[in-house]
């Protein structure tokens, strides 16, 4: 509880005991003796200290044009009640709105804790080691890309970097959620914002600060409540109309009968306040924005960022999944399992060097699992540079493969589609696997299979998606159809799209898109060419620990530790933050409704409206902290109501 929330609390818990002396004072008869001037200071004197802050906004709000607020119709009511002699009501009134205020900011620090707890993770500092081996102190935002860094134990790593020199155990719990700590080696990525928990460590930086996870972590946090979802929009559109509305027509309920004869004045401005005190919208424009606050502090407790709660609201409506093959369900750790030549003139060897020396240039997770079995097999084998013919006039495909020349000739290394394309003979190849197809000339000459592992769980995440209220699951890959199948297989993927170019990926989903009027299409990749995709689709889901950052920039919700089990958990969480703020808009509306109608009537008391206004606000607010509580065993199916 912060400094001003136990002052806050402090006054009303002095009110509160004033406010019940009064009341024993004003049953006993204590005040039948004092004039009415006297009992009105008695009242006006706790009213101003509980209040003092309300009427001050009110006044401000009114001087800057904003007349219409919680503040103003607080002020109004509690004024019309003195004006009829009502004054214990009155104080009640603010008394109340002030309890109810208090349970809102206990409330919104409660949902905010587990996002501050996020903040935490900036570092203060960088150990920089100089040239001379000394260390010095420095902002991790002057610190350039390959400075050295000492990163002692009980530290924050500052930013993104390789070790270099030391290995020890580092806690990634703030970044990924996982309580598990990760031991790092000499020549292993480290991210920004974890904790070094055993040993020294030195490491390179690998990006600047500003474009390091840390930093891009607390700019999606601090950006997320910029992005408001439908039904937040509708409640500030609903409070935009609704508050001067019922302003009027409290005027008018004050005014109208008693000049038809219908009633007194007293009693009429007593139906006005009691209809100006319940028509506050307060529990609807507190409660809504923080159920919404507390299922993204709740996402993110768990290592899953929600870039805003119109991406919570989205999440929460997915009927169809669609995932990216490698890196995704798969680990994207390549491996060359099988060379096969094409014919018996041709090497093995040959067919590993001619690939090697095309894909030497590619970041591509499939090039370096050939330069990797290059390097390490055929260490002894002179490559094609050493004969002096090395590969020029090297090209990348999209989709296809790479081509380039070796001497006069022309290579082609890639898939199918590169060698049809090129009017080239082969024999194309049935195994699992990613299958690369060589060519010299218009010769084929040989078969690379590369096959991929897939993730651990897998399966049972995509499993647990469909429980969770996922229809379909669909595939979307570059990969061959037989590989691709393969995989689906065994994880139980409903519908597979194979060869796909990354813009053939942002066709299909857009196909899926107009397939899927009753729900949303949410997309899971993680490599750059997927950054279209994720962004043309109505939610986009990143891997953020092994995901590129363009991935991840397009991105509207990020899995910090790539772990695509935490998709159920999202969608069950933005399920029940749904479910708890359409109880909130129901209720509120309910009671409010139902207390303005038997207040015009007169039919309700001024005790009923302060139900009607502080109890239902209080109600709906307690109601949308539930959205904060999420544990490891919902994430497995135990859910909550």
């Amino acid at each position: 509880m912060t400094k001003k929330m136990k002052k806050t609390r402090n006054r009303i818990i002095g009110v509160l005991f004033a406010f019940a002396l009064l009341l024993i004072a004003e049953h006993t008869g204590l005040f039948e003796k004092l004039p009415t001037p006297a009992i009105f200071i008695i009242y006006l004197v706790p009213y101003l200290v509980i209040g003092y802050d309300v009427l001050r906004k009110a006044f401000i709000n009114i001087s800057h044009g904003q007349i219409f607020d919680e503040n103003f119709l607080m002020m109004i009511a509690t004024f019309g009640a003195f004006g009829i002699g009502e004054y214990s009501e009155a104080l009640a009134v603010m008394l109340f709105y002030q309890i109810g205020e208090l349970f809102q900011s206990y409330a919104v620090g409660k949902s905010r804790a587990s996002i501050t707890e996020l903040m935490s993770i900036a570092p203060e500092y960088a150990n920089v080691i100089l040239e001379n081996g000394d260390v010095c102190e420095t902002d991790p935002e002057e610190v350039e890309i390959g400075t050295v860094l000492l990163i002692k134990p009980g530290e924050k790593i500052p930013i993104d970097g390789i070790v270099i020199e030391g290995e020890s155990f580092i806690d990634t719990s703030a970044i990924t959620g996982e309580s598990v700590p990760r031991r790092v080696t000499e020549g292993g990525e480290v991210i920004s914002g974890c904790l070094n928990k055993d040993n020294v460590l030195k490491i390179r930086t690998s990006k600047n600060y500003e474009d390091s996870t840390v930093s891009k972590i607390l700019e999606l946090v601090e950006n997320a409540s910029n992005k408001k979802s439908r039904m937040e929009n509708f409640i500030t559109r609903f409070a935009r109309y609704y508050t001067p509305v019922v302003t009027i027509g409290a005027v008018l309920l004050a005014v109208i009968p008693p000049v038809l004869g219908i009633m007194s004045f007293a009693d009429s401005i007593k139906r006005a306040c009691i209809f100006l005190i319940v028509s506050c919208p307060c529990a609807l424009v507190i409660s809504v924005p923080l159920g919404f606050f507390g299922g993204i502090g709740a996402s993110s407790k768990h290592g899953i960022l929600v870039k805003g709660s119109n991406y919570l609201e989205a999440i929460a409506e997915a009927n169809t999944l669609v995932l990216d093959k490698t890196g995704t369900i798969t680990k994207g750790e390549f491996r060359v399992t099988e060379i096969i030549p094409a014919a018996t003139d041709v090497t093995k060897e040959e067919i590993i060097c001619i690939a090697a020396g095309a894909e030497k240039f590619s970041n591509h997770p499939i090039a370096r699992s050939v330069m990797e079995y290059h390097e390490q097999m055929h260490k002894d084998i002179p490559s094609l540079s050493d004969d002096s013919e090395e590969l020029t006039e090297i090209k990348e495909v999209p989709g296809h493969g790479i081509t380039a020349k070796l001497g006069d000739e022309d290579i082609y290394v890639g898939n199918a589609k590169l060698l049809r394309v090129n009017n080239i003979e082969f024999t194309e190849s049935k195994a699992p696997g990613t299958i690369i197809y060589v060519a010299k000339g218009k010769l084929f000459v040989g078969t690379i299979i590369i096959s991929d592992t897939i993730k651990e769980g897998a399966a049972e995440s995509i499993s647990k998606a469909k429980k969770a209220g996922v229809a379909r699951v669909i595939m979307l890959t570059g990969d061959n159809e037989d590989t691709a199948r393969a995989v689906a297989d065994k994880v139980g993927i409903d519908k597979v799209y194979a060869q796909l170019l990354p813009a053939d990926k942002v066709e299909r989903v857009e196909s899926l898109l107009d397939e899927n009027s009753n729900g949303k299409v949410a997309f899971v990749g993680d490599g750059i060419n997927d950054a279209p995709v994720l962004m043309r689709a109505d939610v986009g889901i990143a891997m953020g620990s092994m995901g590129s950052d363009a991935a991840i920039e397009a991105a509207d919700i990020v899995l910090m530790d790539d772990d695509i089990g935490k998709i159920s958990a999202v969608i069950q969480i933005a399920r029940k933050t749904l479910r708890i703020v359409k109880e909130n808009i129901v209720f509120a509306l309910f009671v409010k409704i139902l207390i303005l109608f038997l207040g015009a009537f007169g039919f309700a008391t001024m005790w009923m409206a302060v139900f009607g206004d502080v109890g239902v606000a209080v109600l709906a607010i307690l109601n949308s902290m539930r959205a904060m509580k999420w544990s490891k065993e919902d994430m497995n199916g135990k859910v909550r109501a």
